[in-house]
């Protein structure tokens, strides 16, 4: 029997979107598309380098209008093509642990009558570290990224 996940230290994001699985799972997959749809506008992506598979380490850049660079390392934990996609700051590359540790992101794409049901469930090692990525905007900033995201693969 697993124990669930303490809510307190759990922040999640769902949409029914109208695109195929495989639609959504491209545009977290291919830097190119991912580049177009990750940050929230006006803040932009100009580097996504992303080796998708598990164990494989990723490294993507969010720039904000003020020209501040937002850098992120991670590795993927788990990559089930088109179903699920397992990614964590604990390590920044090949295993090497990170300074410290901010989340882990669950991400499920699920066929929901014609369409796909992107759930983004967000797991944080402590309480203070969930309420900090609220107060920098989580609801919002996730939300008008998956609006981009849903606009992206409309177009695909």
């Amino acid at each position: 029997m697993t124990a669930s996940f303490p809510a307190d230290r759990e922040l999640v994001l769902t949409r029914l979107i109208d695109a195929s699985r495989e639609k959504l799972y491209r545009a977290w997959t291919d830097p190119a598309l991912l580049k177009q749809w990750f940050a929230p506008l006006p803040y932009t992506t100009p580097v996504a380098e992303l080796d998708v598979r598990t164990g494989g380490a990723n490294f993507i850049v969010m720039r904000g209008p003020d020209g501040q660079d937002m850098p992120n390392r991670g590795v993927y934990l788990e990559v089930v093509p088109n179903e699920r996609i397992v990614v964590t700051d604990a390590f920044s590359t090949a295993w090497e642990p990170s300074e410290k540790p901010f989340m882990t992101l669950i991400l499920t794409f699920e066929d929901e009558g014609g369409k796909t049901r992107y759930t983004a469930r967000v797991r944080h090692w402590t309480v203070e570290d969930r309420e900090a990525h609220e107060k920098m905007g989580f609801h919002q900033g996730w939300g008008i990224c998956a609006d981009q995201l849903t606009a992206l693969v409309a177009k695909l």
